[in-house]
């Protein structure tokens, strides 16, 4: 009896639970309800009805799918309204629906994406592409297109691959709009361009000509002529309209639109003349199809289906039409996996809106549905191939190989004038031909076809011009104390002058624009200023541009752009310098030690070498012992002057002589040249002979008030600092070497040149330990720096930088002399190639006379006598050989024919007795 009141219970409970806290259909029903949210009287909505009702017939009509089930789809219009569209969403939730297509806004998607996250009812976009519709954020959210986080991306590296650095940004002014740019900048920064001015633009049919008019004359008072142009179609057809009336779609400018210019070509083809007429060079985006045999199907079945509805001109079908046709595909897909693997539709109220019962609106009527983790995650695993191509998804949400072909607007059409794809970059190759090939960003590799640009010119805009909004560039110039031949004002007044303004003047002139501008002196006219923070005033925008003698150092480099360099510069040493008093051993000083020795050894090598080589067969390299060595020393010195009286008779002697004195020549006259400098140039007071004796000693060292210098010899050198003395004017520099408080001064070398021309006591140490140059400062990827710097080119190639250079630097005070480099003695490696070649010719000469006497010997043998021992035969040998060497070669043959001709006669006489 116990179990049959519980039976009971547990069905009365069940029947509850059916009819007031949830429901559940059959495991495969035989209609599946999806919805679909957007604007059917808009350029993306009319399509995607189309592509929908398409993808229904084809999906109900294939038996492979679904086993039987149809699905079913419920359109509610949002008539351009996102209020309409979230109570639309809101709707659908009470109708048992397992899918929502939509919505075409990215504002409506934002608000239904908390709904159906909390109801778990996937919602697959083909058209709201806000960047920021995250999944992580909203999990039921999927897009079926592409993100602007990538069209942005290709913006980003069309802008880039011209070489443009600023753009202005016209958008609207809502979460598709600020989203989508905010994309953009951040796709700009990473290549280094930026986005210089953003205009909002109001959504909605409130927007009027002149509203269009005031935001479009302020874009025209901007530098940059690089428009990028992210707006609905609507709104973007009517700002390109106002712009051809002003004139901003002539030479100079450059339009980039986004996708909603494609679609609308693609839609509503074709245009008017007139509308295409506003249009001209435009650049715009597409989402890439790729070109296959179900697309042109499709196609031509479009065309058949359009062609009997009417539809006035929309007869195209766009980039959205094909990602509709495509979700739909999807969901069905999904569905039947669902189903597939035991999946049933059930929905459940929420208790949280079941309390909230008493009012009008009756939100407990919307219902959870409980298989929707389970359908989107099957969704998530999509893999086919659709009309869009590839529809899989990666780990981020996003379908994989995002791509865009780039269209310029031209005549009554358009052309492809490339690709973009995330694996390659820019491209005139379909980018699915390069996905199986291994990806190459490099720059080399992007390209694109040529463009006719606004103005019909194909030459590529420079992309921007001077500002014609009335204001003046705020330029900082230095306010010297010293120096002021470089930079100075004009006492009571606000004029500046100095070489550095000429050179500024000059060039601005040549600039085929008038540029405004105002100098501003930064001082307090007791020292020259920091010239870092004076370039660090760029990048708080209190100046506009720096002008003077400001060098181009490496941490300046990082904030700012400067210019070409218009003068060479770097540090130097200063040091004093004076008469050296001549001693009685000045005619030692132009050659080391070491030279010296290496001079005199050869001196007496040479002559030992000549006397082997003569000694044989001259008569003067002849005779006792004494008198030799006196001739082996006489004849090795006296080369020096060429004063030798002995002559050579031997090949070999000669060959050696003549090499010996060529050396001699080329020493002597160095010697001669070095004395002479020695005695006449002055001579550095100071042991500091450059920057390695600057950084071992311990002295003072000064450096100009404000220069790089400091920091450059802290930072690099590793000097301390405390050894460091700041100097203000050329008066301080000559006054602290005199007195000693410092040693030496390292300045720039414009500077040093123009202390020297009036203080003849001092000379430049050593050499330039830096090379750089001074040029003009502007903010970071100034257009106008680029200009600057061909026009300082300009000056430089048509002599006015020399001109102006002499004009203001050219103050030859001292003679010639003052400016001369220190003297250095000659060393033994500038010469020791003449000592090698000498020593080579004296070793192969001995070697040959050598070989020579051997065979000598060898072919006129001499008598030599019995001998008792070995050790006796030994020595007469040597004697023997000793004696040849010593002897004169005509007498060594005489004698060596007379004993041959003795010892013929003896062999004769013993012949003859023998025979008796």
């Amino acid at each position: 009896m116990k179990l049959v009141w519980f039976l009971g219970l547990l069905v009365f409970c069940y029947g509850v639970f059916l009819n007031g806290v949830g429901r559940t259909l059959p495991s495969r029903p035989a209609i599946v309800n999806i919805g679909a949210i957007f604007t059917l009287n808009s350029t993306i909505g009319r399509i995607a009805k189309i592509a929908i009702d398409l993808a229904l017939e084809d999906v109900n009509s294939d038996s492979s799918i679904l086993d039987g089930t149809k699905l079913k789809v419920q359109i509610l219009d949002s008539n351009c309204s996102g209020f309409l569209g979230i109570v639309e969403a809101l709707q659908f939730m009470e109708m048992d629906i397992v899918a929502i297509v939509g919505p075409q806004s990215s504002t409506v998607a934002h608000v239904i994406s908390h709904v159906a996250n909390e109801l778990h009812v996937p919602v697959l976009s083909f058209a709201a592409t806000d960047p920021t519709l995250s999944s992580l954020q909203y999990p039921f959210f999927v897009r079926t297109t592409q993100s602007d986080l990538f069209q942005m991306a290709a913006i980003a590296e069309v802008v880039d691959y011209y070489q443009w650095r600023q753009v202005i940004a016209i958008f609207i002014d809502d979460d598709y709009g600020r989203n989508g740019i905010s994309a953009l900048g951040d796709k700009l920064a990473e290549r280094r361009c930026k986005i210089s001015y953003k205009v909002p633009v109001r959504p909605g049919p409130g927007l009027s000509a002149n509203d269009i008019t005031d935001i479009l004359v302020k874009v025209a008072l901007m530098e940059s002529r690089v428009i990028v142009l992210h707006a609905n179609p609507d709104s973007g057809l009517a700002i390109l309209s106002v712009a051809n009336h002003l004139s901003m779609m002539e030479n100079g400018y450059v339009w980039i639109a986004t996708d909603w210019l494609s679609s609308v070509l693609d839609s509503w083809s074709p245009l008017t003349s007139d509308t295409m007429a506003k249009m001209q060079g435009v650049l715009t985006m597409r989402l890439h199809i790729e070109d296959s045999i179900r697309k042109k199907a499709f196609v031509s079945r479009w065309r058949n289906i359009t062609s009997k509805v009417r539809l006035g001109s929309l007869v195209g079908l766009n980039s959205y039409g094909f990602y509709a046709y495509d979700t739909v595909w999807m969901i069905a897909r999904a569905m039947d996996k669902f189903f597939n693997e035991g999946g049933t539709i059930s929905f459940s109220n929420d208790s949280r809106l079941h309390d909230t019962k008493g009012g009008t609106l009756h939100l407990e009527a919307m219902t959870i549905f409980n298989g929707g983790q389970h359908l989107l995650n099957n969704i998530h695993q999509t893999d086919l191939v659709g009309l869009s191509g590839k529809l899989q998804f990666n780990a981020g949400g996003f379908l994989i190989h995002p791509a865009y072909d780039i269209i310029n607007v031209v005549g009554t059409g358009y052309r492809t004038i490339g690709y973009w794809s995330n694996y390659t970059g820019l491209s005139v190759i379909p980018p699915e031909d390069l996905y199986m090939k291994p990806p190459n960003r490099s720059s080399s590799n992007q390209h694109l076809l040529s463009v006719i640009w606004p103005g019909e010119t194909i030459s590529k805009p420079r992309g921007w011009v001077f500002p014609n909004n009335g204001k003046e560039l705020r330029i900082g110039i230095p306010d010297r104390v010293s120096y002021r031949e470089f930079v100075s004002r004009v006492g009571g007044t606000d004029l500046v002058k100095g070489y550095c303004i000429d050179v500024f003047t000059a060039a601005i002139n040549l600039l085929p624009y008038a540029v405004p501008y105002k100098f501003i002196p930064y001082g307090d006219k007791k020292q020259n200023p920091s010239y870092t923070r004076l370039v660090e005033l760029i990048t708080t925008d209190f100046f506009d541009a720096v002008v003077g003698d400001i060098a181009i150092v490496t941490n300046r480099t990082k904030i700012v752009d400067f210019t070409q360099p218009y003068i060479e510069s770097g540090l130097v040493i200063v040091a004093p310098s004076k008469k050296m008093n001549s001693s009685a051993w000045s005619f030692l000083r132009p050659f080391t030690i070491q030279m010296w020795s290496v001079t005199a050894a050869f001196f007496v090598v040479v002559g030992a070498v000549v006397w082997i080589l003569e000694h044989r067969m001259n008569d003067e390299f002849r005779g006792p012992p004494k008198k030799q060595v006196i001739t082996i020393l006489w004849f090795s010195f006296s080369t020096l002057f060429f004063a030798h009286k002995e002559n050579t008779v031997s090949t070999l002697g000669r060959l050696v002589l003549i090499i010996w004195l060529f050396v001699v020549l080329i020493i002597q006259s160095s010697y001669t040249a070095s004395l002479t400098s020695i005695l006449t140039v002055q001579q550095l007071s100071s042991h500091i002979k450059g920057l390695d004796s600057l950084k071992m000693g311990d002295e003072h060292i000064g450096f100009q008030v404000g220069s790089f210098a400091e920091n450059y010899l802290i930072e690099e050198i590793g000097i301390p600092k405390s050894r460091l003395v700041a100097l203000g004017s050329p008066e301080e520099y000559a006054s602290a070497l005199e007195n000693g408080t410092v040693a030496a001064v390292v300045d720039e070398s414009p500077y040093i040149q123009l202390f020297l021309s009036s203080h003849c006591k001092f000379k430049i140490v050593g050499q330039e330990f830096t090379k750089s140059g001074w040029g003009f400062a502007f903010p970071r990827d100034s257009s106008l720096a680029v200009d600057m710097s061909t026009a300082i080119l300009a000056l430089s190639e048509n002599g006015d930088l020399q001109r102006m250079h002499d004009k203001w630097l050219e103050n030859s005070g001292c003679s010639s002399q003052s400016t001369e480099l220190e003297s250095n003695q000659l060393y033994l490696k500038s010469f020791w190639g003449l000592f090698l070649i000498c020593g080579i010719a004296c070793f192969l000469s001995l070697l040959i006379n050598c070989v020579q006497m051997m065979r000598q010997f060898s072919r006129h043998p001499l008598e030599e006598p019995n001998s008792s021992g070995q050790g006796g035969s030994r020595s007469t040998r040597l004697r023997t050989i000793l004696s040849f060497v010593d002897e004169k070669e005509d007498s060594w043959k005489s004698k060596s024919k007379r004993r041959q001709m003795e010892k013929s006669n003896s062999a004769v006489t013993n012949a003859s007795s023998s025979l008796h």
